[in-house]
């Protein structure tokens, strides 16, 4: 094989993957005018060979240099000829008993030599009639023909060598490896011989400059993966995602890796284009032409083409690209609604890759799966933008804040990081700065009109629900969202997926089940918003910040446009404009159709007179005034959320509240009386936490039977609990932390003798901590619904029987210093089959975060009980449940519970803990954490966590005689859920799960832990439960004879 020269073996597989680029030494230039020069002998194989090989490569859209008659021969190649022979990508020889004879031929194949020694590019020999040994031993015809050409030159010594030249290139190309076609089927060989051009040519066909694609290797490698190119189907695809995140660069970029693969293929670009100027027609003549090759194609009609379409292509292996859908009806090309005719009349192992923005076209054209193109990842954002801000690898130093801001505000979006990156190239600081400022207030325009496509699209009722996600509802739990566009008249579940289709909006699994949106499209509509006016937002539809807040204000003058006021949380923001100064209330009272206000850490001046009674959602923190307007009528009030330190009460009287669900009153210091509400009849929850002067609850409260939660924490100065509680037959949450609740054990005490679906039975957490109580009634250990109960703090000597509490995962009885002996935990531990409806009840849709219970803490706590006895069985039934809370928690499979962890009395570390922690440092606690070691078996998967235990002792400085005692700290650790394989365990968590401030050390004496796999949980389990039965029976001896 000649040096420079290489061809592959056209009977070798062509497998899914990216084509190796080792077989390409050519890049394609303009000074090329032809792919292939065919080199052949015309009385041999003209009319034969030569003429099938040079339709299939017409076919292939390679453009072939074909040596016609009118070419004068003659004793040197024509111009025409070595222009020919220069301008082409690679040679084909096709090498024929009379192919020596021919003096042409042979200067032909001398001058390809000549340019390959110049510019390196294959050569394919085909041996059609002739063996490949004749040509290079010169033999039999070759022979002959030499012998004649010597016979005739033989005077002329010029020619003679000219002569030696023809025999040694003939050599040379007999030493390639080429096509040796024999015997064997024409059509099949041919058929090789163009896959083998098409991969040598393969530089033709890349339009996209693959070197400089960043990112795109892993995301073809997926794409590829979904098209399962080891099934010999007919297999289609989508593409999905947002405007400008490289949709068509990935289609285009498998499509340049895999179109050699394929002698019908097509790349329909911009296909709504194509349908809005010539309809179905257009598309079908684009598939027809560069399918087969043919410029020009008529078609006089759709049912004509759908014919062609199906005659032409019939059992043919095709890959075909539709780019840029936008309407389902571009993909029903076909007469007689035969939109699957392509899937029906293409051979096996054909590909059809449909790219859209909307995904709903894609599931009703019934595609076998859909791949959603997502953002670059950090590494490659930084990659992408450093070549165009920097035309370097690396971000310069000086830049590196401005870069990171820049890179954070267009979330690994492709087209906005190479528009602004370019835009930076060579600018100062001051200027990068000005970009930045741009960014925030829409100012590329490029970047916005790529976006604006998907909007436009929508209709009317999609485009507000898209302006109330941009403007507000970003990052939010999506079925608070769908309550808030269903308050708004929107079609929550039609307008969310609509959007989720469209690649507006995405849900976020990871993160509770949130509504995301790309920050751009989020700058996108808050653009769309301001466009109405941009300078005088008093005529917005919508505010998110305080400074337009403060201008709109400002003018104090009535509109009709405004209808949602929810302010950013700019405590978390370095770039608020007037954090001083203060907002006239006043231009509230004048927004006639205002729906939702969520208003925080604004300080108001003036009056408020009115508010609109459209009002669904009034959330205002630092409320200024000592009740709301008289004149609001709050009947379409859906959650109310007030916060401030003048509050007294709402308002005088009863007002109707039909829709109301949430009422959060929490921190209202001042608050003396709280609302009738006996008209809200849907009010589902209650939150009245630390309102210290609030002495008594309304009785209207009795008549709630939807009322899933009250909190009354912190109440200092209520002292009665009504006794029309008890008719609240819902209550799944309730708080009284720090009340001194007198008629607590009485209410309690009444519903001793109820049934099951009496009052309270349905209790699912309950908080009596550091409430004075001397007695736990038995009733508690009835609550079958209880699953966490909090009495700290509480000065009681026993408890009830708790084992029939099956549902029961918390316990705390940290600090209950009369306490001297633990009741009979349950037996087992059933966690509900359903996720806690906690999150849904624990804040304010537009208000606080979690401010309401913990519904996360799992375990047992006990520390702090200086008269506990029988301290060894209490710490075999204390490990007995923990190790039980673990094992169910690990097969409920739900995020709840992920780190059970108890403290229990304890001074000897369990024996099935088998490895211990060295060198670890104790003095520093607060800096402290350790790491376990690798699991027995490196990389086996059936380890699913760690359980460590710490023998420790706490010294209170204040209450030294309460922590005398060695107490052990149980924790779990699940593997999988953190980035790091090995979890490290961090000391000072057991302070902070005890809610210690100060005065507190701890003393860790041993730090043990363990490896475990779900067999493990079931074993240990099994043997505690084991080892409690016998304790229980050894006491029971015993104390028969006493």
């Amino acid at each position: 094989m000649s040096e420079g020269m290489t061809v592959s073996d056209p009977t070798a597989p062509i497998g899914p993957s990216v084509v190796s680029d080792a077989i390409i030494h050519h890049t394609p230039s303009s000074s090329h005018s032809y792919d292939v020069f065919v080199s052949f002998r015309g009385e041999d194989t003209r009319n034969n060979f030569t003429s099938f090989l040079f339709g299939d490569l017409h076919r292939a859209g390679i453009v072939a240099f074909r040596d016609d008659e009118c070419i004068k021969k003659g004793d040197f190649i024509a111009p025409e000829l070595l222009q020919a022979i220069q301008g082409s990508r690679l040679f084909v020889v096709v090498l024929s008993k009379n192919y020596a004879s021919s003096t042409w031929c042979l200067r032909e194949l001398v001058e390809i030599f000549n340019c390959c020694e110049t510019s390196p590019r294959p050569v394919i020999p085909i041996f059609y009639d002739v063996e490949p040994t004749t040509v290079r031993n010169q033999k039999g015809c070759y022979e002959k023909a030499f012998a004649e050409h010597e016979n005739r030159f033989r005077e002329d010594k010029v020619k003679m060598e000219e002569v030696q030249r023809w025999k040694e290139a003939l050599r040379k190309l007999a030493n390639i490896s080429g096509s040796d076609i024999g015997n064997k089927p024409q059509n099949e060989q041919i058929e090789k011989i163009v896959q083998e051009i098409i991969n040598n040519l393969r530089p033709k066909f890349l339009n996209l400059p693959r070197d400089q694609l960043v990112g795109i290797e892993d995301r073809v490698q997926d794409l590829g993966n979904i098209l399962r190119f080891d099934l010999n189907d007919v297999r289609v695809v989508g593409i999905s995602g947002m405007g400008g995140i490289g949709k068509t660069t990935l289609a285009r970029a498998l499509y340049e890796r895999i179109c050699h693969q394929y002698k019908y293929r097509c790349f329909i670009d911009d296909v709504s284009k194509i349908f809005l100027d010539s309809r179905s027609m257009g598309l079908q003549k684009q598939l027809i032409s560069q399918t087969l090759n043919e410029k020009s194609v008529k078609i006089c009609n759709v049912t004509e083409g759908t014919c062609l379409v199906q005659s032409k292509l019939n059992n043919a292996k095709a890959l075909i690209v539709f780019d840029n859908v936008d309407q389902v009806q571009q993909l029903r090309i076909f007469s007689g609604n035969r939109d699957n005719l392509l899937r029906e009349c293409l051979g096996g192992g054909s590909r059809i890759i449909i790219v859209s923005r909307d995904e709903q076209i894609l599931k009703i054209h019934g595609v076998d799966d859909i791949y959603q193109v997502g953002p670059l990842e950090r590494n490659d954002a930084i990659q992408l933008f450093c070549r165009n801000a920097f035309k370097v690898n690396y971000i310069l130093s000086d830049y590196e804040k401005l870069a990171d801001k820049i890179l954070s505000h267009v979330e690994g979006h492709p087209l906005a990081i190479e528009t602004i990156g370019s835009s930076l190239f060579g600018r100062s600081l001051s200027q990068w700065k000005s970009v930045l400022e741009g960014l925030k207030e829409n100012k590329s325009k490029n970047i916005m009109d790529i976006l604006r496509i998907s909007y436009i699209q929508l209709e009317e009722k999609y485009k507000q629900t898209f302006l109330d996600i941009a403007c507000f509802f970003n990052s939010y739990d999506e079925e608070c969202v769908k309550e808030i566009l269903n308050f708004r008249g929107f079609h929550p579940e039609d307008s969310i997926q609509v959007l989720i289709d469209k690649s507006l909006i995405t849900r976020d699994f990871y993160d509770g089940m949130t509504i995301k949106m790309h920050s751009l499209l989020v700058d996108l509509g808050r653009c769309i918003v301001r466009e109405v006016s941009p300078k005088e937002p008093i005529k917005w539809s919508r505010l998110w910040t305080r400074k337009d807040l403060h201008d709109a204000m400002s003018e104090n003058e009535a509109t009709r446009n405004l209808e949602a006021i929810v302010l950013e949380d700019d405590q978390e923001r370095d770039d608020v404009e007037i954090p001083d100064e203060t907002i006239k209330a006043d231009g509230l009272s004048k927004i006639k159709h205002l729906k939702l206000l969520s208003v925080r850490y604004v300080n108001f001046s003036g009056s408020l007179s009115h508010l609109s009674n459209e009002l669904g959602y009034l959330v205002w923190y630092e409320y200024p005034f000592e009740c709301l307007p008289q004149s609001f009528q709050p009947h379409k009030l859906v959650e109310l959320s007030l916060n401030g330190r003048s509050i007294q009460r709402l308002w005088e009287g009863t007002k109707p509240l039909p829709n109301l669900k949430r009422l959060d009153l929490a921190f209202c210091e001042s608050l003396v009386e709280m609302p009738d509400v006996a008209e809200a009849l849907n009010l589902e929850w209650i939150n009245l936490e630390g309102c210290v002067k609030l002495q008594k609850l309304n009785p209207s409260i009795g008549s709630l039977r939807k009322l899933v939660l009250l909190n009354l924490r912190h109440c200092k100065k209520l002292v009665i609990l009504s006794n029309t509680i008890l008719g609240l037959s819902s209550i799944k949450y309730l708080d009284v932390c720090g009340c001194s609740i007198i008629d607590s054990i009485c209410l309690l005490d009444e519903t001793r003798n109820t049934e099951p679906s009496s009052p309270l039975s349905y209790l699912c957490e309950l908080d009596l901590s550091f409430c004075n109580l001397v007695e736990i009634p038995d009733y508690i250990g009835k609550l079958r619904c209880l699953e966490s109960l909090n009495l700290e703090g509480n000065n009681f000597v026993k408890l009830p029987n708790l084992k029939d509490l099956l549902r029961l995962y918390y316990l705390n009885l940290q600090d209950c210093k009369l306490l001297k002996y633990l009741p009979d935990l349950p037996s087992r531990t059933v966690l509900p089959l359903e996720p806690s409806t906690l999150s849904r009840f624990s804040s304010s849709i537009l208000g606080w975060p979690d401010l309401l219970f913990s519904s996360n803490r799992t375990g047992l706590i006990i520390i702090g009980c200086p008269e506990l006895v029988e301290i060894e069985q209490c710490t075999t039934k204390s490990f007995s449940w923990a190790i039980q809370i673990l094992e169910a928690t690990y097969h409920h499979g739900t995020d709840k519970c992920l780190f059970p962890e108890s403290i229990i009395p304890g001074s000897q570390i369990p024996s099935l803990f088998n490895n211990e922690f060295v060198n670890v440092d104790i003095e520093y606690l607060d800096k402290e954490n350790v790491t376990v070691d690798p699991p027995p078996v490196p990389h086996d998967n059936n380890f699913i966590g760690v359980l460590c235990c710490v023998i420790f002792r706490l010294d209170h400085k204040q209450n030294p005689m309460n922590f005398r005692r060695d107490h052990m700290w149980l924790h779990y650790e699940n593997v999988s859920i953190h980035i790091h394989p090995y979890p490290p365990f961090l000391l000072r968590s057991i302070i902070s799960l005890l809610g210690y401030k100060g005065f507190v050390t701890v003393d860790v004496k041993k730090v043990q832990y363990r490896w475990v796999n779900e067999q493990d949980l079931i074993n240990l389990k099994m043997t505690h439960c084991a080892n409690l039965t016998a304790r229980k029976r050894k006491i029971s001896v015993i104390e028969e004879n006493g």
